[in-house]
């Protein structure tokens, strides 16, 4: 029930080769409202990325801040050398094609992962967003931090909905006549009864996993614990 980055991802991409020129990529971040653009070979396969940074970078390194006794702030000497995985950023700032701008090679990701595993990626590398490749490396989209944030709108009704008939009524092959589900802003809450502990818990696991769900509180009391009756969850 995890949503996955292919009902999610940006189909039409705007994409760039590695002889595009600096201003044409310029260009292409403005006139698509994008951040970002991947770099694709002749078959369509990514080989990098270049971003806004990517492009300031010869703002930020013009020979006019390096006049006599400049030395840039300590902040962005420090990012400067983090970044050095993805280039020297230095050498960038004097890059004109996107094969001399591009990080290389792009952090990417398959279609059918699920969205968690994208936000995941895109914490680990610090990056907004992730060109989608297929199982031959080529490009069939590109998934954002916005697109990731759309699952968390869904309707509360539409969340409860699919509690009910997904989880409760086709998954947990067990009785679920007395439970009760509520959904305020993407939170479920569960309460009611079920037989076992064991049911009520893997119940809450799976409502977790449906689109849109935020948190889960689980309320629900079972019947049987081994040595007890009626507990609370």
């Amino acid at each position: 029930m995890r949503t996955t980055v292919e009902a999610v991802m940006t189909r039409t991409v705007a994409l760039i080769t590695a002889s595009t020129p600096f201003k044409e990529i310029a260009e292409i971040l403005i006139a698509r409202g994008v951040s970002a653009v991947p770099v694709v070979d002749g078959e369509n396969r990514v080989i990098g990325i270049v971003s806004e940074a990517d492009l300031l970078r010869k703002e930020e390194f013009r020979e006019l801040y390096y006049r006599e006794g400049y030395q840039p702030p300590l902040r962005a000497r420090l990012r400067h050398r983090l970044n050095r995985e993805g280039g020297d950023p230095e050498a960038k700032s004097h890059g004109d094609t996107a094969a001399e701008l591009m990080t290389a090679p792009a952090i990417t990701i398959g279609p059918r992962l699920s969205t968690v595993a994208a936000a995941r990626l895109m914490e680990k590398h610090g990056v907004k967003r992730l060109p989608v490749i297929d199982e031959d490396d080529r490009l069939v989209g590109i998934v954002s931090r916005r697109d990731l944030i759309r699952v968390f709108v869904r309707p509360d009704a539409d969340i409860a909905q699919d509690v009910r008939q997904e989880v409760l009524g086709r998954s947990l092959w067990v009785d679920t006549e007395h439970v009760r589900v509520s959904v305020d802003n993407g939170v479920v809450t569960l309460s009611g009864a079920m037989d076992r502990r064991s049911e009520a818990e893997i119940a809450a696991r799976m409502v977790g996993r449906v689109n849109g769900v935020v948190d889960v509180i689980n309320e629900l009391e079972w019947k049987y614990d081994g040595d007890a009756e009626w507990k609370s969850a």
